[in-house]
């Protein structure tokens, strides 16, 4: 064993390999993508045996295989974030029903805020929605913990099951003892059995429904008494004279929360709980330690309170929290993203007939979205204290819907006409920290007011600052082959009406100005298939979609073949820069390099395309702005649909050529370089003078950033940017058009028409070595890219 500093993720990885994992397979997504990455490299290093990973196509073609993998007795594991197991959720609804033969984990992250994707889809959900079990770590130790105890839950049950960490769960860094080498699990020696079981007929989807059904109440019932799933479900009592929460000491756990509770004094025993989940239990902890800490220099009691530490959301353990629950009056609930937890508490309220008044983002007591924190949590406790020591209704916009009145009296009689909406705070509110004068009446904003010590101490040092942040958008790198391409198609559209939709990927960010060439982006391929919907209702408008060339493989050649089939009149516009750039330069089936190590012949995109019917495919290096303009403008023009593939790699692929520069002597300070693409690398100072720019001020470029693509100097009406020319010589050229054979179904060899070998690497690519990578076939000419296409 060895103590190393690893991130959430790497851990995850380790975890999974010690539990002897057969099979790890996903689809790149921030903040997933570690894990796989880790087990490659371990696996590359020889310390990682046994165990085959990859980045499989997309989501659904990685579980469809682990679940292969797992009917022949193969521990598997999958990998993505919280959108990707919408790809994959075909077959999870089905495999869930059919079963499993060797665990199935299925590592899904969530993303509150969202911090790096589209939606805060809360993944417990989806668990409840497939009935299958989820784990939710608190701390990645915990999470390491857990990735064992799913595998054995996964093979008791012969049931997929979800580990569902959150952002800061994944990428929080601490030490964990892991093992210098691990193996995976012998496989059984008779491998896959026939069995009708393995086919999901109606008959057999019945069947199953109800081993479902059944399941979910044992392993509910397992989450409160089987100590090695218990211990995710921790039961601890503080505040008053006792230990505090964040001390950490366990009072009780496994359903016998009740039993430790009765051998607290009456006088001490709590009436109000906390309930949190996920990375929310360490915030509540801290902030229950900040505010006791608070209170106790200001002489203020923090009420006696009773903590429900929930790991296990689904199904959900409802012996322990009914233990939990005994004797509070009031439990508030902390919890990212959905209101799981505060429903799972309101229906045991309910069905166990309790006096229990249950406080969260329905009630507006807790941020109804994004992320928790710890300052926020501490003025939520400290609100929530305070009305429920004080015996007050709590007032709308605050805990709407809830009130501290007896069983015997309605909620109209304590609180007249109020109304109660479900969520009453507005985005804004929701997230701030409003002070208690603001919100509520003098009988809670005495000397003794927890909430009015928490706005005061907590989160409000000297260090805070209140003035604006800057701004700072998000912005395609310097150099990135993206900008030349979305400027190419803009003004290869100039003077016709256009839809241009975009997809998922760093080129989301040509929706941004000046470039502003994106007008939709909805999920990963939706481009693609969007363009076709608005070519149908507008086609006096010309309709442009832009995919990346790992989505290409994803998840946009379904679409490609229907606006084929269907003769839909569109342009799509691949942007091929040999690698999956946004999540961290992946490799993907067009690079030819997996994860094994092994090299094989990249499929070509332009073979695809091909294969799939389409009749005009065009090339460019959009760094070469002619070329770019011109291949644009004949894809655009062709009756029916037509591609364009933009081929240049990624900046992080290769080696930034000399940065250009601006002559102070040329430079007019007209701005045209800065307003046209909106590079990075170029700003402006209203302090230079020269010649021709007079008061104007001058453009300048940071050569820290510049990558030397040469975009820029092809732009300036006034030649005044000098320097590099573009990646492999970009220079003013007719553009390569691939030629497809004119029959779709004749055999034989596909002729290529090559314009200049210099400037297209199609060539490259369909008769280089059968090792080559598109990565290195485009860096070929110059000797720029890394070994392997990929970083």
């Amino acid at each position: 064993m060895a103590k190393k500093l690893l991130m959430g993720n790497e851990a995850f990885a380790h975890a999974a390999l010690e539990a002897g994992v057969n099979v790890v397979a996903g689809y790149p997504g921030t903040p997933s993508s570690e894990l796989v990455e880790t087990v490659a490299k371990l696996h590359g290093a020889g310390t990682a045996r046994d165990v085959h990973v990859e980045w499989s196509t997309n989501e659904k073609a990685a579980l469809e295989m682990l679940a292969g993998a797992s009917y022949c007795g193969a521990r598997v594991l999958f990998t993505c974030k919280q959108v990707g197991l919408n790809v994959a959720s075909d077959a999870l609804m089905s495999l869930n029903y059919v079963g499993v033969g060797g665990g199935c984990v299925l590592f899904v992250a969530d993303d509150p805020g969202p911090i790096s994707s589209q939606t805060e889809q809360d993944t417990r959900r989806f668990g409840a929605f497939a009935k299958v079990p989820v784990l939710d770590p608190a701390t990645p130790e915990q999470g390491f913990a857990m990735m064992g105890a799913a595998f054995d839950l996964s093979e008791r049950y012969h049931t997929p099951v979800i580990v569902r960490p959150t952002t800061r769960i994944n990428h929080a860094s601490t030490f964990f003892e892991v093992a210098d080498e691990t193996h995976g699990r012998p496989l059984p020696a008779e491998g896959f059995q026939k069995d009708p079981k393995w086919v999901i007929f109606p008959k057999r989807a019945f069947e199953g429904h109800g081993e479902i059904n059944r399941r979910l109440a044992q392993i509910a019932w397992d989450y409160a008494y089987d100590p090695a799933l218990a211990q995710f479900n921790e039961v601890l009592e503080g505040g008053g004279s006792g230990a505090t929460v964040a001390a950490g000491a366990v009072q009780s756990a496994g359903g016998e929360g009740a039993a430790a509770a009765a051998s607290v004094a009456p006088s001490e025993a709590p009436t109000v709980g906390i309930v949190a989940g996920g990375a929310s239990v360490a915030y509540a902890r801290e902030a229950l330690a900040l505010l006791e800490r608070q209170a106790a220099r200001s002489g203020i009691s923090v009420p006696r309170y009773r903590f429900f530490a929930v790991g296990t959301p689904y199904p959900f353990p409802v012996e322990t929290a009914a233990a939990f629950a005994e004797g509070l009056s009031d439990v508030i609930v902390f919890e990212e993203l959905d209101s799981v937890l505060e429903e799972e508490m309101q229906k045991l309220s309910g069905v166990r007939h309790l006096p229990l008044r249950v406080h969260g983002k329905l009630t507006g007591a807790a941020n109804d979205r994004g992320e928790n924190t710890a300052e926020n949590i501490a003025g939520r406790l400290g609100r929530f204290f305070d009305r429920t020591r004080a015996a007050l209704p709590i007032p709308p916009h605050e805990d709407g819907g809830t009130s501290t009145c007896s069983n015997k009296s309605s909620l109209s009689e304590k609180m007249g006409s109020e109304v109660y909406p479900i969520f009453s705070e507005s985005a804004e509110s929701a997230r701030e920290e409003v002070p208690p004068s603001s919100r509520y009446s003098s009988e809670v904003e005495g000397t003794d007011s927890l909430a009015a010590l928490a706005a005061r101490t907590i989160g409000g040092g000297t260090l805070s600052y209140d003035g604006p942040l800057p701004v700072r958008p998000p912005v395609l790198c310097a150099g990135c082959p993206h900008r030349g391409s979305f400027y190419a198609v803009k003004q290869a559209l100039k003077g016709r009406e256009a839809v241009l939709c975009g997809d998922i990927g760093c080129y989301t960010l040509g929706n941004a100005k000046p470039l502003d060439a994106v007008d939709t982006c909805l999920c990963m391929g939706a481009g693609i298939t969007m363009a076709q919907g608005f070519a149908v209702v507008e086609p006096h408008k010309k309709s442009v979609a832009f995919v990346g060339d790992s989505t290409f493989f994803a998840s946009a050649m379904t679409g490609i073949a229907n606006a084929v089939y269907n003769g839909h009149d569109v342009t799509f516009a691949i942007l091929d820069n040999a690698t999956t750039a946004m999540t961290g330069s992946q490799p993907h089936p067009g690079t030819g390099v997996t994860l094994m190590g092994e090299k094989r012949r990249p499929i070509v995109i332009e073979e695809v395309l091909h294969g799939l019917g389409v009749q005009h495919i065009g090339f460019a290096n959009p760094h070469s702005v002619e070329m770019s303009v011109a291949a644009a403008r004949a894809a655009i023009d062709y009756d029916g649909p037509a591609a364009i593939i933009f081929r240049a790699p990624c900046i992080q692929l290769k080696k930034p050529a000399e940065p250009v520069h601006i002559s102070v002597e040329l430079c007019t300070g007209c701005k045209k370089c800065i307003t046209s693409i909106g590079c990075p690398g170029i700003g402006f100072d209203e302090g230079r003078r020269g010649p021709k720019s007079g008061e104007r001020g001058q453009a300048f470029v940071d050569g820290s950033l510049c990558d030397g693509c040469g975009l820029c100097t092809q732009l300036c009406p006034f030649g005044a940017i000098e320097g590099a020319v573009g990646f492999g010589g970009a220079v003013a050229v007719e553009p390569a058009r691939y030629a497809p054979n004119p029959e779709p179904f004749q055999t034989g060899e596909i002729p290529v028409v090559l314009a200049d070998e210099r400037n297209d690497f199609q060539e490259t690519e369909l008769r280089g070595e059968p090792d080559q990578t598109p990565g290195e076939a485009l860096g070929a000419a110059e000797g720029s890219l890394e070994e392997g296409g990929a970083r």
